[in-house]
């Protein structure tokens, strides 16, 4: 579903150019849980920028459920962000005096989606994700670090993307919380059959991935998949 080629990016600052990728290529086929990971100016971040279609390659080409995604101009991309892809960021991205609810409707509001399958869609990603009814009707300001980030993962769910995309999910949470909302990731993975890509520098938290891409100096120093699929306990 996802391959890249050849990738690199450079970026200039006045007369002085810097080679952020360095000619990356790797596929990513649907269901899998990938890590991709290295320590900070290893060129991760920019990859997650042109794997979430916020970015584009200097050259090579991003292909994403059969798009050149390399090729788009800004008004395509902006589709592929909305309709194919779903982001879980480090710092949650939500309106803090909104439901949470209405803060996982919000993507199909944009979408022109009608509003009673705006609320059935939320509802069913709320669930997926883990959350518990009670807490639908809290504002966002009301929950824990782990509720919130289980929020923001319904959020992600909500348009049906092929492809979710967590940068740190687990930056602002502590260790215990952090391990809770990843194993919403494996189960989302390992239930549901999603397509996860999890962008991180600590080796702890790339070990739940059922694969991890290694990157250092633009280029990928490492590919290598666990022999056997983790099994997610209970939420």
């Amino acid at each position: 579903m996802l391959e890249v080629k050849n990738i690199t990016k450079t970026y200039l600052s006045g007369n002085v150019q810097f080679q952020a990728l360095k000619g990356v290529s790797f596929t990513i086929q649907d269901g899998e849980f990938v890590a991709i990971m290295g320590p900070s100016g290893s060129g991760k971040s920019t990859l997650m920028h042109i794997l979430g279609a916020l970015d584009t390659p200097t050259s090579g080409t991003y292909t994403l459920d059969g798009k050149d995604v390399s090729l788009l101009s800004e008004d395509e991309l902006a589709e592929i962000r909305k309709n194919n892809i779903g982001f879980v960021f480090q710092s949650f991205n939500l309106l803090p005096r909104t439901t949470v609810l209405r803060n996982v409707m919000l993507p199909l509001v944009y979408a022109e989606i009608e509003a009673e399958e705006r609320k059935k869609r939320a509802d069913q990603a709320l669930r997926a994700a883990g959350l518990e009814k009670q807490h639908f009707d809290h504002l966002s300001n009301q929950l824990s670090g782990g509720q919130i980030q289980r929020v923001a993962i319904a959020r992600a769910l909500v348009n049906n993307p092929s492809l979710i995309l967590a940068d740190e999910p687990t930056g602002n949470l502590d260790s215990q919380t952090g391990e809770i909302v990843l194993k919403t990731f494996q189960k989302l993975n390992q239930e549901r059959g999603r397509t996860i890509i999890l962008i991180t520098h600590e080796h702890e938290i790339a070990e739940h991935a059922d694969r991890i891409i290694f990157i250092k100096d633009g280029l990928i120093t490492q590919d290598s998949r666990h022999h056997q699929k983790r099994i997610a306990r209970p939420l």
